[in-house]
């Protein structure tokens, strides 16, 4: 790998962690779904120039972005806005990650062995051990939202599977087009006059649903989707394994959240168990089934 790729992926690395600030900030401010609306508002207008007709793929570009876009960030947003350890759910997300592996085994008969399947133990159980930090307990609604919106995440990269030779930003351009409407609609039932806030919304507030659109769908979905395409996972993948860790690292420093020893022991079994998955996955022969 190059070593301008390999200092890309650490770039995206650092930005999906400092994201984990950007929407506690943004959902503090604004209604979690028109937060995500807006968010996708800004990538649909960084895209645009990109974005181009699809013959024979709409209706997979239209399901993936009903999915991985509205569904997964709005449960996503949704979270961060209950919580008050975000720490947490930067853990629990990850849980996306052996999801991946279920639903390739469900759906592609992609054959394990117990390794894998270990690993898909301790990511599970490590979320299990933090749900008991009396802690983490009273934000289990937050963390459930996060698993839901984890595992339409999931759902959405078996989608993507089939996206993969198109232009990332022509694809994450349409992502934002179908979701918006589906958010805005969504935000104008559950959130009553929350459209008619936009424009009260404050400056550095604007600055944080920037930052979450260009920096972590923009440059790290979009820029992840287009190294995928020139590197094999095996590479690629395991070089994401920090992300979690600096989540929980950038979360303490700047938003002051607890760390307890069950968050830690729970942290542990479930990064344990997303390493064991990863590596494992990135040497597996069925591994495009999980790009």
């Amino acid at each position: 790998m190059k070593p301008i790729h390999i200092a890309f992926i650490l770039l995206i690395d650092c930005i999906w962690a400092f994201n984990t600030v950007a929407i506690k900030f943004s959902v503090n401010a604004v209604p979690p779904l028109l937060a995500v609306a807006i968010r996708y508002g800004i990538v649909l207008a960084a895209c645009l120039p990109f974005m181009r007709w699809v013959p024979g793929r709409m209706r997979l570009i239209g399901i993936t972005g009903v999915i991985a876009g509205a569904l997964a960030m709005g449960l996503g947003a949704m979270s961060f806005k209950a919580a008050y350890n975000v720490s947490a759910l930067a853990i629990a997300g990850q849980l996306g990650v052996p999801f991946s592996l279920l639903l390739a085994i469900i759906f592609y008969r992609e054959r394990i062995r117990w390794v894998r399947m270990l690993g898909i133990v301790l990511s599970f159980l490590g979320v299990a051990v933090m749900v008991f930090d009396p802690r983490i307990f009273d934000e289990r609604i937050a963390i459930l939202l996060t698993i839901a919106g984890t595992f339409c995440w999931a759902v959405g990269t078996l989608l993507f599977r089939s996206l993969r030779d198109l232009n990332p930003l022509n694809v994450h351009g349409w992502l934002a087009l179908i979701s918006i409407p589906l958010l805005g609609a969504a935000s104008y039932v559950e959130e009553p006059g929350a459209i008619m806030q936009v424009g009260a919304i404050a400056p550095n507030i604007w600055g944080w649903l920037a930052y979450s659109a260009l920096g972590a769908s923009v440059i790290g979905h979009a820029g992840m989707s287009y190294l995928f395409r020139h590197y094999p996972v095996s590479m690629v993948s395991p070089m994401t394994l920090p992300t979690p860790l600096l989540s929980v690292i950038v979360a303490t420093v700047v938003l002051g959240t607890p760390v307890t020893i069950e968050m830690v022991i729970g942290g542990i079994l479930t990064m344990i168990g997303i390493a064991i998955i990863t590596l494992r996955t990135a040497n597996a022969p069925e591994v495009e089934v999980l790009a």
